[in-house]
């Protein structure tokens, strides 16, 4: 059995920093099918609610272009020309333009809403897999483009479906249309095929949210990791455990470093007298408390009563003080309140020794 084919087998969901960077790379789930329904969607229902407007505004435009005289005799001019030139666009930005907008803002709203703002040149970059002939094959006979034909035949059985089955519906209305002027004829052909539009829109929509449930599967599979693929993501953001330990210890070693320097600056180091050993410090015009400036156990303490011995610094042996400061000072703070006077009477001592006053 192949152990390392399990090890890579990615049962892992996506990091954060992995979704992260499949963004940054354009990779991001959106499903088109979905985009194009409510589009097609908003398309129609914009389309009906305007189309009376505009059939209505281009019989006018019409008219009045075709009924002007001038255009049929010669004092028609140049200037005239672009004054009917002008009217067309503007004619033309009235009658297409709400739809446009409509159409182009609903699109934006809708992928805006799935995707937020994503703005990669990576999707579209050149790619020497794309232009290889057997990933070409693969990608054509893939998974993905199977599903694709699927989807597409389905959509032709559905629009074929909705049209025959709408035509047969309205078939007795179609003989009436002989007695009908152009225009009511008109409108009722623009109906119909407005009600084939919407009925297929719908049912596009509702195959589209079972494809953005696939899709949404699909995406969420790509993006799995490995074990492996987790544990070498971690190292890239939180470090190599083993160099991150190595840096502690060097870390350690210069702070014990500077910290055995400082005993020499030391007024008074207090000992359990063997376990324990800590450095206090107090010049009055500086601190308002005395300050642990360096503190052992076992053999660093023996370090530091080395260290005190030779810079000729007091040492006094007070066990429950020495445990306590160790336990409950760190090195560089101030001895709290509770422990003033236990350290007031050693400090008064030391310096009674040394001729200074406390």
């Amino acid at each position: 059995m192949n152990l390392q084919m399990f090890a890579q087998e990615k049962t892992e969901k996506a990091t954060p920093r992995r979704r992260q960077k499949a963004r940054e790379r354009g990779q991001v789930f959106s499903s088109k099918e979905l985009n194009s329904a409510i589009i097609l969607i908003t398309g129609l229902i914009l389309f009906k609610i305007f189309y009376p407007f505009l059939i209505e505004n281009t019989s006018s435009f019409f008219v009045e272009f075709l009924g002007n005289d001038t255009l049929i005799t010669e004092t028609f001019t140049l200037n005239e020309v672009y004054a009917y030139f002008y009217k067309a666009i503007v004619f033309m930005v009235k009658m297409i333009g709400p739809f446009v907008i409509g159409v182009v803002l609903t699109c934006l709203l809708v992928n805006y809403l799935q995707v937020g703002f994503v703005f990669s040149f990576e999707p579209i970059s050149p790619k020497i897999e794309r232009i290889n002939p057997i990933e070409g094959f693969k990608r054509i006979f893939s998974k993905r483009s199977i599903l694709e034909l699927v989807k597409s035949l389905l959509k032709i059985i559905i629009i074929g479906y909705l049209v025959f089955s709408t035509i047969k519906s309205k078939i007795d209305v179609f003989p009436l249309m002989l007695d009908m002027d152009i225009k009511t004829s008109f409108y009722l052909v623009i109906n119909i095929a407005i009600e084939v539009g919407i009925k297929a829109s719908f049912a596009l929509f509702a195959l589209a949210i079972v494809d953005y449930f696939f899709q949404w599967r699909e995406y969420e599979t790509g993006l799995m990791m490995s074990k492996q693929d987790v544990k070498e993501e971690y190292k890239e953001v939180e470090g190599d455990p083993q160099i991150k330990s190595k840096v502690r210890q060097v870390q350690r070693q210069l702070a014990r470093s500077r910290m055995m320097q400082d005993v020499s600056k030391a007024d008074v180091v207090i000992t359990n007298p063997t376990h324990f050993a800590v450095a206090l410090m107090y010049k009055s015009d500086i601190h308002p408390a005395p300050i642990l400036i360096a503190k052992g156990k076992d053999l660093l303490a023996m370090r530091i009563k080395e260290l005190a011995n030779e810079a000729d610094i007091p040492i006094v042996e007070n066990k429950v003080l020495a445990r306590t400061l160790y336990a409950s000072v760190d090195i560089g703070d101030a001895i709290p309140e509770n422990l003033y006077n236990a350290v007031a009477q050693i400090l008064a001592f030391v310096y009674s020794l040394k001729g200074r006053r406390f």
